[in-house]
């Protein structure tokens, strides 16, 4: 190789390098660990586990392939590439074509590649499909429904004397150790549930029946979304799911049942002043606090907001009860024990101040954030049907005031 060929082809190789390198931290690649929230690589669950080690034989497989493939390639790079003009037009004889060690070679060995993935995967379908027999008579029954933009959760044998079955929204909370059968359901168009370390994704399809089922390994807070475009605020559909011991779980459930909280305001008693001054938020403005509780410890963030909020006013709480009632709330959403909310086209309220989100996972439950919700859905979640179907077609109107005291009794409700 000619000195000036030699360089000139370094040089080339080192620009690649170079463009190589200035990309790959847009990459949003995390090369030493990636243990991220919405991680599929950190499986916390028997399902997500099985998944993770059938993408890890795939990968050996691939690699093995790619390194044989390129092995060749560069060795025949290499070996016959030209060096003088003669060279450049030489026509070599035909060695390889029809050469029958060499087809049949090939083709044995792309069949046994593909057995070598076939079998695992085999095996992860039907581990996946539904609980195994072990676990199928203490598996919890629970049905996940998907609206845009929104998830319900049911508990069907978790019956409520007179309310029927116990109903969450976009927090599901489960037992650890325990397989959980989830059945999928969408009342509008086609979405997909997701919790990366959990499980894999599975449709949620219109009149059609479907099904996945999980399990946590131990108690922890995990993060899940839609996975399938579903309208203009799909990637604001999100929800979380908790692990819990199973004692912490079952006191979950007994206060889950109870109706809820009534905050009775002393007689006489006016409203204190709330938030020193509602703030504009900006378009996109992100809904969680950096670096607080629920980004550092989110369970035990969780586990704090079942409690009330020694600083609550009663009578401000009884404002908004009013308000919540006045404002046709009741016509879209459930609170137990409140008189007249039995909506059901919006997520059940009843022990929303115990949830640690809104607004579909979207922002962090605490009262700046659960203002700005209400204040405006549109700017929050476009095309969502509180703002459309709710404020608009009813004509809802809320003050600064009625905000306020709107937040107070929605917070109240653990």
């Amino acid at each position: 190789m000619r000195p000036s060929h030699f360089f000139a082809t370094t040089a080339r190789w080192l620009r690649c390098a170079a463009v190589l390198a200035a990309v790959l931290p847009f990459s949003g690649c995390e090369w030493l660990h990636m243990d991220g929230r919405q991680s599929a690589m950190d499986a916390q669950g028997p399902v997500a586990q099985a998944q993770l080690s059938l993408f890890y034989v795939t990968c050996w497989v691939t690699l093995v392939i790619f390194i044989l493939v390129g092995s060749v390639l560069a060795y025949a790079t290499f070996k016959f590439r030209a060096r003088t003009k003669a060279d450049e037009t030489f026509v070599s004889e035909d060695h390889g074509h029809g050469n029958p060690f060499v087809e049949m070679g090939l083709i044995g060995a792309s069949i046994l590649a593909l057995v070598v993935i076939a079998f695992p995967t085999l095996k992860d379908i039907a581990y996946d499909h539904d609980v195994p027999a072990a676990d199928k008579a203490d598996a919890l029954q629970v049905v996940a429904t998907g609206y845009q933009w929104w998830f319900k959760f049911e508990y069907p044998k978790e019956q409520i004397a007179g309310a029927g079955v116990l109903t969450t929204g976009n927090e599901l909370v489960i037992p650890a150790g325990r397989a959980i059968h989830i059945d999928l359901r969408s009342v509008d168009v086609m979405h997909s549930f997701w919790v990366p370390k959990l499980a894999g994704k599975v449709d949620m399809i219109p009149n059609r029946a479907n099904l996945l089922w999980l399990k946590a390994d131990h108690a922890g807070y995990y993060w899940g979304q839609c996975a399938e475009f579903c309208g203009d605020s799909h990637a604001l559909m999100r929800f979380r799911v908790i692990a819990l011991d199973p004692k912490e779980y079952a006191a979950w459930l007994a206060a889950q049942k109870q109706p809820a909280r009534n905050v009775a305001a002393p007689a006489g008693d006016a409203p204190k002043a709330q938030f020193a001054s509602l703030r504009t938020f900006k378009t996109n403005e992100m809904g969680f606090t950096p670096n607080d509780e629920l980004d550092v410890s989110p369970l035990d963030a969780w586990r704090a907001k079942q409690f009330p909020d020694k600083a609550e006013d009663a009578a401000l709480i009884a404002r908004g009860r009013t308000l919540f009632q006045a404002k046709t709330c009741v016509a879209c959403h459930t609170i137990r024990g409140d008189d007249g909310a039995v909506g059901v086209r919006g997520p059940e309220l009843t022990h929303v101040g115990a949830r640690t989100t809104i607004a579909g996972g979207l922002l962090e439950n605490n009262p700046e954030q659960m203002q700005r919700w209400i204040h405006n859905p549109s700017l929050v979640k476009p095309g969502n049907k509180m703002w459309v179907e709710g404020y608009l077609v009813n004509h809802i109107t809320l003050t600064s005031d009625d905000e306020v005291a709107l937040v107070a009794f929605l917070q109240s409700l653990k």
